[in-house]
């Protein structure tokens, strides 16, 4: 199951104990900060959990798949993860 923004406000008020109005604008606000961040072109590192980053990739040669047609794919930037050392062993069964 993927974790929807709805089932992380209520797993915030339950853990929290606060109201569903304050977790949804604390998880609002946080998830805002970190898109912020990432347009600006910096990275978000989340001590025990990984750091976004953002990569920019150059305009290349590609193809359509379907019609096997040349073409130029143009530059873009993406969003990487990767997950620091203690959730990849939590996820590996190997951390408390």
């Amino acid at each position: 199951m993927t974790l929807a923004k709805n089932h992380l406000v209520k797993s915030v008020q339950k853990s929290a104990e606060l109201p569903k109005t304050f977790s949804t604008r604390a998880v609002q606000s946080l998830l805002e900060i970190i898109i912020k961040t990432l347009e600006s072109g910096e990275g978000v590192m989340i001590s025990g959990f990984g750091k976004f980053s953002v990569r920019d990739k150059s305009e290349r040669r590609g193809r359509n798949p379907k019609t096997g047609e040349r073409m130029m794919l143009r530059s873009r930037r993406l969003v990487t993860f990767k997950c620091s050392p203690i959730l990849r062993d939590k996820i590996n069964g190997r951390g408390g």
